[in-house]
């Protein structure tokens, strides 16, 4: 039981730490139509700043500096390049996205190496929180629970419930009636794409001393965070926290299931579906399958609902 409720506080941490990344691609193109490819690697840009400010400043002042710090960096790249190439539609997006994050790749590989780097978490975190029947839960999963409702609560009651998102959606849905009313729409995409890459570099500060520092980790969560935002439903806040959860719990429960089909099927004693299953491809186990469970998911919900679980509008 124990194990069950460890396992459980920590694939809702892994969810968690999963929607802080997604949320900031998720705001990019529910309200630009943008779909950002260099996204992950603004997440690890994110952590690497993040490590470089900490070491000068300590950790909590940067895990406020390093997602400021991005979120101009962001503000630059939408002014002074993807606003160039969006009159040339999603393809040009796409490519210019696609290459950013083969600059920024090469920049980290410049500027910090291609060894990972030492970036650990504070001592007031490092230690547990609790214990449940003798098995630990850190602190430092906690703390990354906390960050990600609080940016949760606080991207909800700004877009819902302020002015500032509700100008927002309406230089979406109006642009020239925006703009009429006195409204810089595109000062307007810009600052929301300076917040995504600013949530994405949170993400990077928040979970890189939970995992490792490297220029790898981009590649990690890229093809996730996609299957995060398509199965939840494009452009939806609720449907990138639904989608999070679950994708947290099938890979964190996946690692415990050391079991095959044809496992399964010999346990029960059936001779001939056993020699039937006797096959290479019924004998690879969950835990082998962990990394491409979500890609399945995500195809099985596709199949019954085109538009993701929470999408209101198609992709």
């Amino acid at each position: 039981m124990s194990t069950f409720i460890i396992t459980s506080l920590n694939a809702l941490s892994f969810g968690l730490l999963l929607f802080l990344l997604s949320a900031g691609l998720t705001l990019i193109f529910s309200m630009m139509g943008v779909l950002n490819f260099a996204h992950a690697s603004f997440y690890m840009l994110g952590a690497y700043v993040a490590y470089t400010f900490g070491a000068k400043v300590g950790f909590f002042p940067a895990l406020i500096l390093a997602p400021i710090a991005m979120g101009a960096v962001g503000m630059l790249v939408e002014r002074f390049g993807l606003r160039k190439v969006h009159m040339h539609g999603h393809v040009a997006e796409l490519l210019f996205t696609f290459g950013l994050a083969q600059i920024i790749e090469e920049l980290v590989h410049l500027i910090w190496g291609r060894a990972p780097v030492s970036y650990p978490m504070p001592d007031i975190l490092s230690g547990s929180l609790f214990t449940v029947m003798g098995a630990p839960f850190p602190a430092y999963r906690a703390f990354i629970m906390c960050v990600a409702v609080g940016v949760l609560a606080l991207l909800y009651f700004t877009i819902t419930r302020t002015r500032v998102g509700l100008i927002i959606q309406a230089a979406l849905t109006h642009p020239t009636m925006a703009e009429a009313l006195g409204h810089n729409v595109p000062r307007i995409f810009m600052s929301v794409f300076g917040v995504g890459v600013g949530l994405a570099a949170l993400a990077g500060a928040v979970g890189a001393p939970a995992a490792v520092t490297e220029p790898a980790m981009a590649h990690a969560v890229g093809s996730i965070v996609f299957v995060i935002i398509v199965l939840g439903g494009i452009g939806s806040l609720a449907g990138a926290f639904a989608a999070s959860i679950l994708i947290g719990f099938i890979q964190t429960f996946a690692v415990l299931v050391d079991a095959s089909p044809y496992q399964l099927i010999s346990s029960l004693g059936n001779d001939s579906l056993s020699n039937l299953m006797n096959i290479e491809l019924f004998k690879i186990t969950v835990a082998q399958l962990g990394p491409v469970l979500p890609f399945f998911v995500m195809v099985a919900v596709l199949v019954l609902r085109p538009r993701g679980m929470f999408g209101k509008r198609e992709s």
